[in-house]
Order: structure tokens, then C-alpha cells, then sequence
């Protein structure tokens, strides 16, 4: 039987990504040379052409070798929704994608599905989506070497830009259908962070609505509230994209393709922060006063502590909430203005959490940091191409959780194969302590075999992935990750999985 992930794949035959919910004030500076010489592949593809007149904008002597950024006759491309914060993130990431689109982006897609419907972006409408297919098996050790793990994701996504359509200045509204049907592939490697980021928490087959929000910009941008049901995970601890800030120069492309678990939310945060595919209804508010820093907070309906599955349902709202705020800045540094950001926030969960052996906590807190940079430019000032890297970094206090205390950090490359100049390469490392009640392992992963009750003291996860870029609307990306001591029980042997990706944008 054909389900409706499969009529979803088969609309998704079109184009590039859309998403950031920063904001740019009219008067932000223009961004550098170097910085516009990197947006070829947006010039190229007319993603760039709303930008103000005055901003530096690459020309064909930009462009790596094979590519010709020229327009035909110089035609208008199609419109955009939104400003052009938000629409950059995604568009430049042809250069580096995002493993998991659905657990970092409000927007998906570039609004082909609409086109191909007749829908007009100069309407103010946007229709897009995207779809997912994930096969991703255990080589060896774990508990189920050389089974199968397959998953399948499909979002389609309508958004109305309400200034465009009436003239509501700042005002913008967007939904998100999600489907999915999958396998409990993470349990297959006895992982407790998640090698596998499409496989999330039960059920495995789902259909919901994913996102409902209503989005206001004040005060020329500097501020940006968003009300509704949403994926935190975008706003909040989000290492991949560019931070929500004014200044479009010091944003850079997604930093990673990784696609473990720990890249999207932290460890310290499993089950805390709402996001992929568990949403949740809430106030998200972003202070931009500078172009290069920011302030946000936000506050959600918190239940899924408590075992609710947010996703599925509308708002609880029944004494469990769940309360972040994050400060964060970006910068330009050297001659080469090398871009790079730094996040730090903190977090509160109300309500009675449980302990593995008994009792409850009154609450949670927790701390987290994360951190970019652009290392190498293989030619500044000429195309992205070169190497950048992360830092992650988070805390909580209480029993209630599965981790303890996270450490990650990785590098991409950009562009770095000569006649592969879209594909990109990284390597990641997630580390965890976990929860040393001796009753851990049984509470939080019951079905796990063996005698032990507890989890393993911690958990150790390398991987490594090449995404390539297929067409600007495809990506096929191979991953391979190692985890010497998998954490759901201290017995498990090590395990080594594979996985592969195809994501396709429309």
C-alpha cells in the first residue's frame, strides 16, 4: 500500500531550502567583500537578488570552476518570503546542508511545490516541503549487528507573508504538516545520544501538525516575537545555522551535515527542549539591539517531561513548562573576516520529575555553550570553500535525566573537492556522562538486554560524512559512526553503524 510519506516523496521534485528567523534592520551595515563574494551560488540561482542595492554582490569571476552565475538576460527571479536573514541560512547551505532539515529550520523548502501548483509567491503565499529517506544498519557489535533501521520523512510546509498579501507590516504566518514512519534504529547500536537524528521518540509512525505560528517583527526588526507551535530547537542551543542577528555579514552557512542526535539538541536536554518531531506551543521573543548580538527567550508547554508526546497533541498546559533563554554574539575576525558565533544560554523545567530509584525532583536547570568558526578560506574573498568547526558544551542538575553532562565538537569542509565543489565533508565527536543511579539503565530504556539495571558511565560517538550535493534540490550523504561504548548498558559491545541519507527539497 502506498502511504502518504510516499505521495509526499513523489511531489518533491524541485529545489533548495528557505529558513533563519533573524531578523535585518533597514540600516544594517553592508556585509564585506569577502562575505558577498561567498554568495555566488545564491547569485547564481537568483537567491540573493533582493538584497539592498548598495550590498557588494559576487560576479562570474567568483564562481568555481564549471559554474556560470550569470542570469539569462538578466531576469528577475522569483520572490522570496521574508527578509533576506531569514531565507540565506538554508539557500547557502547547497555548500552544507543540514543532516536533518525538519529539526533545525521553521521554514523548509524553496517554495517549488507551490510554483509547480500555480501558487504565486507575489501573492505573499509560499508552499514547500521536504522529504527524507534514511536506511542506516549496524556493521558490528551493539545488540542486532546487520539489522536494518529505515525511516522516512516528508513535511510540507505553507507560509503567508501577511505584509506582502495586506500589508501588515512585519507580520508573517506559517504551518507545517509532518509525516513519518520509521524503525527504533538508535536501539539497534544500543546508543543512548542517537546516531541516527530522524529516529526520535515513539511512535514510529506518526502524522501530525508539526508547526502553527504567527511571526512579528517590531521596531524595524529589533525585535521578533513568535506565538504559536514551533521547533524550539531553531531558536535555542542551534550550533548549525547563523544566529538571529542583524548584521547579514556575520552570518555563516550551517556549520555541519552531522547527523547524530546531539548536533540537533543537546544531550542534557533529551526530553526537556521541545523540537523534531515533538513540537510544542509557546513564546519564542529575540532582542536584536546591535547588529552582531542577540538575546532570546522563550517559554513552552513543558509535558513531555512528564511522558506527553507534544508533537501529537495541542497545548497541555498543566503545570509543566519549560523556560530558556540564550545570549549570543557573532563576529568577523581578521583580514579575511573570518565569520564565527558564540551561544550561551540557560534553561528551567518545572514540575515533579522522576527519579530511576524512587521519589521525584522538584524541577530542573541546566546550562549549555556552543560555539563556531570559520578556520580556512581556501581563496578569501573568492567562493566559501575551506574548513570551519564547533564546540558544544552542556549541564543539568538533576537525576531526572538520562545525561548528565555533554561534550561535542567537530569540522566541516566546504567545497574542498575540485570537481565536487558543492559537496562537503566533516567528522564529529559526542561525548555524554550519564546518570550513575544503579537503577538508570532499567528506567530510562527498559527493554534493554542483559542483567545490569544501570547505564554505562558514559558514552563516546565519533562519526564522519560526505554530502553530496546531487543537484541543488538533492542530496545523497553516507555517514559512518563509531561508538567504543555504547551507553544504554556497561556490557554492550562497541558498535560501528552506517547510514545514508537522501534528502530531497521542494
Amino acid at each position: 500500500m502506498i502511504n502518504r510519506s510516499f505521495v509526499a516523496a513523489l511531489l518533491s521534485l524541485a529545489t533548495s531550502a528557505w529558513a533563519n528567523d533573524g531578523a535585518r534592520a533597514d540600516n544594517a551595515a553592508a556585509p564585506a567583500a569577502a562575505i558577498a563574494a561567498e554568495d555566488y551560488l545564491l547569485v547564481r540561482d537568483g537567491w540573493a537578488e533582493d538584497r539592498p542595492a548598495d550590498w557588494p554582490r559576487a560576479t562570474s569571476a567568483d564562481s568555481p570552476a564549471g559554474f556560470d552565475i550569470r542570469r539569462p538576460d538578466d531576469a528577475d527571479p522569483p520572490p522570496h518570503l521574508g527578509n533576506d536573514d531569514e531565507n540565506r541560512p538554508q539557500h547557502a547551505s547547497e555548500l552544507g546542508m543540514a543532516g536533518n532539515p525538519a529539526a533545525v529550520n521553521i521554514v523548509v523548502g524553496n517554495g517549488a511545490l507551490g510554483r509547480l501548483l500555480g501558487v504565486s509567491e507575489e501573492s505573499g503565499f509560499r508552499l514547500g516541503g521536504m522529504w527524507l529517506g534514511d536506511a542506516s544498519t549496524v556493521l558490528s557489535g551493539g545488540y542486532e549487528a546487520g539489522h536494518w533501521g529505515l525511516n522516512n520523512l516528508a513535511i510540507i510546509d505553507l507560509s503567508l507573508d501577511a505584509e506582502k498579501r495586506w500589508g501588515w507590516e512585519g507580520t508573517s504566518f506559517g504551518t507545517q504538516y509532518l509525516d513519518y514512519t520509521g524503525q527504533p534504529t538508535n536501539q539497534l547500536a544500543g546508543t543512548v545520544q542517537g546516531f541516527d537524528g530522524v529516529q526520535a521518540t515513539p511512535p514510529f509512525n506518526r502524522s501530525e501538525l508539526y508547526q502553527l505560528w504567527w511571526r512579528q517583527s517590531w521596531f524595524d526588526g529589533t525585535l521578533i516575537t513568535r506565538l504559536g507551535k514551533s521547533v524550539p530547537t531553531f531558536d535555542f542551543n542551534n550550533v548549525l545555522s547563523a544566529v538571529p542577528v542583524g548584521n547579514d555579514a556575520s552570518n555563516i552557512p550551517a556549520v555541519t551535515s552531522l547527523i547524530y542526535t546531539p548536533i540537533f539538541v543537546n544531550p542534557t536536554m533529551f526530553n526537556r527542549l521541545p523540537g523534531y518531531y515533538d513540537s510544542a506551543t509557546g513564546l519564542t521573543a529575540t532582542l536584536a539591539p546591535v547588529d552582531n548580538a542577540y538575546a532570546s527567550y522563550g517559554i513552552y508547554d513543558g509535558s513531555q517531561a512528564h511522558g506527553e508526546l507534544t508533537g501529537l497533541l495541542g497545548p497541555q498546559f498543566d503545570g509543566y513548562y519549560f523556560n530558556i533563554a540564550e545570549v549570543g554574539t557573532t563576529w568577523l575576525h581578521g583580514p579575511e573576516a573570518k565569520p564565527g558565533k558564540l551561544g550561551v544560554g540557560v534553561w528551567h523545567q518545572t514540575g515533579d520529575l522522576k527519579l530511576p530509584s524512587g521519589g521525584v525532583d522538584d524541577g530542573e536547570n541546566g546550562v549549555y555553550v556552543f560555539a563556531s568558526q570559520r578556520l580556512w578560506f581556501q581563496q578569501p574573498g573568492v567562493n566559501h570553500n575551506g574548513v570551519s568547526c564547533f564546540l558544544q558544551y552542556g549541564a543539568n542538575d538533576s537525576d531526572s535525566s538520562w545525561v548528565r553532562q555533554y561534550f561535542g565538537a567537530g569540522f566541516t569542509a566546504f567545497g574542498l573537492v575540485r570537481s565536487r565543489p558543492n559537496d562537503s565533508q566533516g567528522v564529529g565527536m559526542a561525548w555524554s556522562i550519564l546518570n550513575d543511579d544503579p537503577n538508570a539503565g532499567h528506567f530510562f530504556f527498559p527493554g534493554a538486554p542483559g542483567p545490569s539495571t544501570a547505564l554505562n558511565s558514559n558514552e563516546l560517538m565519533f562519526a564522519g560524512y560526505y554530502q553530496a550535493a546531487l543537484s541543488k534540490w538533492a542530496f545523497l550523504q553516507p555517514t559512518l559512526t563509531y561508538i567504543p561504548n555504547p551507553g544504554s548498558r556497561p556490557d554492550v559491545p562497541a558498535a560501528l553503524a552506517s547510514s545514508v541519507y537522501l534528502t530531497i527539497l521542494f
